[in-house]
């Protein structure tokens, strides 16, 4: 494999060869259709009555997911180290390609025409120059939560009405840290092979996340979803979270995995030493946010009589949608546990304070490099001066972030190799309860 994510066309073609190999054990269909007409496609592997539902894409900015589904359907077909988790009279293997296909038709620039660093490898600044990550509202997986269903959640839900899945994976990447996976419900089994695989690849455990600080910690890195009505999540805007296509399998008996593996990774994830001043470092974060956030919205405010309108154009919908109160809901989520920090100093370890440091620095480059591909694209007179002015604090911020997480790339075969592992232990724990 080589240093690159497959595009969504790549995906899709190897599929069908998939299918034209194996078409005793391989099906290929269309299950819905994206808000912008883009097929939404389902890939099977083996016959059993037992069903496992892997869906990649859900979110644009997380390339990884494609190449893993290809991966895991390749061994399901060719029925490599048979077990119960790759029988396929046991077990069928149902794959959604691509969740978000218009998405990722804006995004896919970012991954493959990203400029590598000295040693050929991306870079965050190339990531975020040209990577699209669209608004909660228009995000398949969580739409449900804050708005109605998209056509694409819609299909989602009908899938898994249909299926019944013992297990469903959601594949996702984060651009820094480390890995871990977030479940509904405890897979006991998980843990060890999980913690093996990450070791094995030079990937560290994500000993904390952004969302999940206090969340019942059954094994390392490893985060069980509190239940809907609980108060026990710091992700604002996750209130409504039963309402998200997570929490549909439980509902037949099924259990979701969100596994998550870095672009990046950073050692600190693992770092379980208590955090001193932890309290300063949040207001530190807040601040950042903040000031990252005007500053980006000061060059937009310039923009905006000559750049496209937000209801023609979703990057210009994120921009506006992160002026427009994200900055500061982020910041201000923080100042509860700044307080309990100041009450007590040991409260957050390094690897804690280390999450939520990525979050902060992402916002303000995310939005950056979001205007500077809507001013790279504008004829206007005025667009080149903002667009050196927003370069340079873009490309500051990605060079602070890179030294302050001490970054280094995971080679893609990794990232895949680490998640599709992960995806085969969290069936083979799941598969005790049905059998």
């Amino acid at each position: 494999m080589t240093n690159r994510y497959p595009t969504v066309t790549d995906v899709t073609e190897s599929a069908r060869r998939l299918v034209s190999r194996y078409p005793g054990s391989c099906r290929l269909r269309r299950f819905g259709t994206s808000r912008a007409g883009r097929p939404l496609l389902l890939l099977s592997v083996g016959h059993g009555p037992h069903h496992v539902l892997v869906v990649a894409g859900p979110h644009p900015d997380e390339p990884v997911g494609g190449a893993t589904a290809l991966v895991l359907a390749e061994r399901m077909a060719r029925g490599d180290h048979l077990s119960a988790a790759t029988d396929p009279a046991l077990v069928t293997w149902d794959i959604v390609l691509c969740l978000d296909p218009d998405g990722a038709a804006l995004s896919e620039a970012g991954t493959q025409g990203a400029t590598p660093g000295p040693e050929g490898d991306p870079t965050l600044g190339s990531y975020y120059r040209s990577t699209y990550r669209p608004i909660a509202a228009e995000q398949p997986e969580w739409a449900p939560i804050v708005s109605s269903r998209l056509p694409e959640s819609q299909a989602l839900f009908g899938l898994i009405d249909e299926l019944r899945p013992f297990l469903q994976c959601s594949l996702h990447s984060t651009d820094v840290g480390g890995s871990w996976v977030q479940l509904t419900r405890d897979l006991p089994e998980l843990a060890a092979p999980f913690r093996t695989s990450a070791a094995e690849l030079g990937i560290p455990l994500q000993h904390g996340t952004y969302d999940a600080l206090f969340w019942e910690n059954p094994g390392p890195a490893i985060y069980v979803l509190p239940p809907p009505d609980s108060t026990a999540r710091l992700a604002a805007g996750s209130e409504n979270i039963g309402a998200s296509t997570w929490c549909a399998p439980p509902r037949y008996g099924g259990v979701t995995a969100i596994v998550e593996v870095p672009m990046w990774a950073s050692d600190l994830a693992e770092d379980l030493s208590p955090y001193p001043e932890a309290e300063r470092a949040l207001r530190d974060f807040a601040d950042l946010v903040l000031t990252g956030g005007r500053q980006v919205t000061a060059v937009l405010d310039k923009a905006r009589g000559f750049l496209p309108a937000p209801q023609d154009d979703p990057l210009r919908r994120v921009l506006e949608w992160m002026a427009d109160g994200l900055y500061d809901m982020v910041a201000t989520s923080w100042e509860p546990l700044a307080r309990q920090s100041a009450a007590d100093p040991r409260l957050l370890t390094t690897a804690q304070v280390a999450a939520l440091n990525i979050v902060a620095r992402r916002q303000p480059i995310r939005a950056a490099g979001l205007l500077l591909r809507l001013l790279r694209a504008s004829d206007d007179r005025a667009a080149p001066a903002l667009y050196r002015e927003v370069d340079g604090l873009f490309s500051a911020w990605c060079a602070d972030a890179e030294e302050a997480l001490r970054v280094r790339w995971v080679p893609v075969r990794h990232q895949v190799e680490h998640q599709a592992r992960t995806v085969l232990a969290g069936v083979e724990s799941a598969l005790k309860s049905v059998r």
